[in-house]
């Protein structure tokens, strides 16, 4: 192959590699985000800034999306022991899709002392496509419950996405309602013509009955035959 030609050959390659990475392009877009939280608690409010991060992964017909504190949030004037403290939050929903979804993670597994701001661990929840199309996730209300106290965190700074998906919601899907493509099984036997199931069962039933019958009388004859011989 002349020069010119192979050049012209790894240019098409190139081209078509080009163009394949951006068929493959992810269907996602993450950012973390900063969130102004203002916390109503037991002894006061207080204000906090974390930088927020959501990730969704393929789960099923669904995705398993993920939300991550970079930095504490509130603060509890006694130390709270392991497991005394327990988190959950909502995401709201935007785009082809409206609404919240909550997600829920473990206790704390370590004590977090007194005056100290309070790590939250990554909280999971399941989201399922009720349409396809662009969904948006974004922070929501956080709310801390220990010791007998509830303290709930409410974004006031309106902040951006920390989540796009591009989503496919299941086949047959409509607005979160099951569509049912069949019916009872009792009504979803397979016809055999003009006759029901139940009367074809009862036609082999009677079949059986019949040959049980034959069976009977052939033996009895060969036992009278027997004697006959005899």
């Amino acid at each position: 192959m002349s020069y010119p030609k192979r050049t012209a050959a790894l240019a098409s390659v190139a081209a078509l590699a080009g163009s394949a990475v951006l068929m493959a392009a992810p269907a996602a877009r993450a950012e973390v985000v900063n969130v102004n939280y203002q916390c109503k608690t037991p002894i006061g409010d207080k204000s906090a800034v974390s930088p927020i991060d959501i990730k969704g992964v393929k789960s099923g017909s669904g995705y398993k999306i993920t939300m991550s504190w970079q930095k504490g949030v509130s603060s509890s004037p006694v130390d709270l022991g392991k497991g005394a403290m327990n988190p959950s939050a909502t995401i709201k929903l935007g785009g082809a899709d409206s609404g919240t979804m909550g997600v829920t993670g473990p206790a704390n597994q370590a004590t977090v002392p007194a005056n100290t701001p309070i790590k939250i661990n990554d909280l999971t929840g399941t989201y399922t496509p009720k349409k396809s199309g662009k969904v948006t996730f974004t922070a929501g209300v956080l709310t801390i419950k220990a010791l007998g106290t509830t303290t709930t965190c409410t974004p006031t700074n309106s902040p951006g996405a920390s989540l796009t998906l591009d989503v496919t919601a299941a086949s047959g899907s409509s607005g979160g309602t099951r569509s049912d493509s069949g019916s009872d099984s009792a009504d979803a036997l397979p016809q055999t013509g003009p006759e029901d199931s139940a009367i074809a069962l009862g036609t082999l039933g009677g079949t059986v009955l019949l040959a049980g019958a034959a069976g009977t009388l052939w033996l009895t004859r060969r036992n009278q035959a027997a004697r006959v011989r005899r």
